[in-house]
């Protein structure tokens, strides 16, 4: 990396080469920011796959990784095209793209990352060690302001020690370069920290997902910072025109996206694992490579065309357990709605008439789209797990709304302080109830009355949300013990309010379990939402047991269409 040298004395022969080089300040411009942001976009995008996999829930649908990326790019979309060389004038940009593009919890505060930074750089032209260290520490500071109860073991505790570190090390050191490797040193031993301080990680046998996705971030900037190469990016966008719209990966060569294979070789009795070793054999198999651990146990991740390949591999070293394979070309391919060929765009929506108040609901699956449109929701933004919608999704859906008042139903808990920061943007009136679930969505719209003050009608939507208890029945992706509940990869599992409850190999024993959990004995309805593959016929049999378990309740049952999760079920 080029950088802007001045300085602040000159060195005499008498100084060692530390001294002389401590003695010199590296300044940092706009167009050098410009490509480390590029870098650690890059780089966060060949790890997407591994940040998602360190979801505390061995659920379908961990998306940290994902929503980080799509923020990541959406701030280096937004300066793609600049050439200036003022550093505030980027990093503003950059901020502004990330704000607009944040996904998510773990997105909306990367982008707070990115406003404190860029608030602290305002009005100057390149930024120094000190400069560098007071952005860090502003970031920080900005972050914790925007999440209302912190918890520590989280991104917001790796972002602040790497802020610590190198307000430390700008005392003894103007070497920008030397400032991104404690940055990224840090947030590495920051990141492996994280189960120490919470306990839900540790019973999980994970590290917290956001902060290894930020060590990846500031890892990408410090590779290129000292030269290493950072894999291009194998996504072309009108806007990206400053990477190689011809680059493709050697998975897409083989003609298609690969699989992720991840597993845990555990070593067999008097024969140590040789970490070293592995890494490099997994290392030159395929792409993402990512192996850690010591002797004892291993954790393996990589890309590859052919899974058999690493996994025989593996089991030559020892026993192998937590085995995860998924086929990357299949998930891309679900991201093209369905009867749209790739390429193509969706058909324009017609401009909606002018009105007082409106509501808009998040919703994935045709059956709950349709249903949130016949309790009254005017626009309907598409998204759920694994597809949160951005800060201009929603702005985009208020906008189409065409309303003086609009009361967001985010039907999700990781997408409510992204619903919140659209409010804060948008010129409209908006109001966020924040439902958590499909159900508390739904016993919210249930009460939706555009007649009543707005006051009114947002006690009347909020107060049954409270009554609703939500059960999602899935399959688990990874084996793990969490609440007293061992769960071995494969297997049906309940969770009840987004918490492990139940696990087995029968879909409806695993429903039944988890019903009984959510205390549904006492219930008055229950309201079935079948989706994930599973058809009218095949819920049938799952509903007639429930009813038998649960004589008291009114049973409903519904087409969801949602992905992943074979039932999302209301208990009131």
């Amino acid at each position: 990396m080029n950088t802007q040298t001045e300085r602040t004395s000159a060195p005499t022969e008498a100084k060692t080469h530390e001294e002389a080089r401590a003695a010199q300040r590296l300044a940092l411009d706009g167009r050098r920011l410009k490509e480390l942001v590029r870098a650690g976009y890059l780089w966060l995008r060949q790890h997407e796959a591994v940040v998602n996999s360190y979801n505390v829930y061995p659920v379908p649908d961990g998306d940290t990784g994902t929503n980080m990326m799509h923020t990541m790019r959406s701030a280096w979309e937004a300066i793609a095209k600049l050439d200036d060389p003022n550093i505030s004038v980027v990093a503003k940009a950059a901020s502004n793209g990330a704000l607009r593009g944040s996904r998510g919890n773990s997105g909306i505060i990367l982008s707070q990352l990115w406003r404190g930074f860029t608030r602290s750089l305002e009005n100057k032209d390149v930024c120094d060690a000190q400069d560098l260290a007071a952005a860090f520490q502003e970031a920080v500071r900005t972050a914790y302001a925007g999440v209302g109860m912190p918890e520590e073991g989280t991104m917001l505790t790796v972002a602040r020690e790497v802020a610590e570190a190198v307000a430390l090390a700008a005392h003894h050191t103007h070497d920008l370069h030397r400032l991104l490797e404690v940055a990224k040193e840090t947030a590495h031993e920051s990141v492996l920290r994280t189960p120490q301080l919470l306990k839900i990680l540790r019973d999980a046998g994970v590290v917290d997902s956001g902060g290894y996705g930020l060590y990846i971030i500031l890892e990408g900037a410090w590779r290129f910072a000292n030269g290493l190469p950072v894999e291009e990016s194998t996504e072309a966008t009108s806007e990206t025109s400053g990477l190689n719209r011809g680059a493709e990966s050697a998975l897409q060569r083989e003609g298609g996206w690969g699989y992720d294979v991840q597993y845990l070789i555990y070593a067999r009795p008097g024969k140590p694992l040789d970490v070293e070793q592995i890494r490099a054999d997994i290392e030159a198999m395929g792409e993402c490579p990512l192996v850690m651990g010591d002797a004892e146990i291993v954790k393996v991740h990589v890309h590859v065309p052919d899974p058999g390949v690493p996994i025989s591999y593996g089991a030559r070293w020892g026993s192998l357990r937590d085995v995860v394979v998924e086929d990357m070309q299949a998930q891309s391919e679900a991201f093209v709605p369905a009867g749209l060929a790739k390429g193509a765009q969706p058909p324009a929506e017609p401009e909606l008439p002018p009105t007082a108040v409106a509501m808009i609901a998040v919703a994935h699956g045709e059956g709950l789209a349709r249903l949130f449109r016949e309790l009254g929701a005017r626009v309907i933004v598409e998204g759920g797990q694994t597809m949160n919608p951005s800060v201009d999704d929603f702005l985009s859906a208020i906008q189409r709304a065409r309303a003086e008042t609009v009361i967001v139903l985010p039907n999700n808990s990781n997408i409510i302080m992204t619903a919140e920061q659209a409010a804060r943007l948008s010129e409209a009136r908006v109001h966020v109830l924040p439902t958590e679930t499909i159900p508390q969505g739904v016993a919210a719209a249930l009460a939706f009355n555009a007649a009543l003050p707005i006051d009114a009608l947002m006690e009347a939507m909020r107060a049954p949300v409270a009554q609703v208890t939500t059960v999602e029945i899935t399959r688990a992706t990874r084996s793990v013990t969490l609440n007293g509940v061992s769960v071995q990869a494969g297997q049906i599992i309940g969770l009840v309010d987004n918490v492990l409850r139940a696990a087995g190999d029968d879909l409806a024993e695993v429903t039944l379990a988890a019903l009984q959990q959510a205390e549904a004995a006492d219930a008055e309805l229950l309201t079935l939402y079948y989706g994930n593959g599973l058809e009218a016929a095949s819920a049938e049999p799952i509903t007639a047991r429930v009813r038998e378990a649960f004589p008291k309740a009114q049973v409903d049952v519904v087409f969801g269409g949602q992905p992943h999760y074979y039932l999302i079920i209301g208990v009131e």
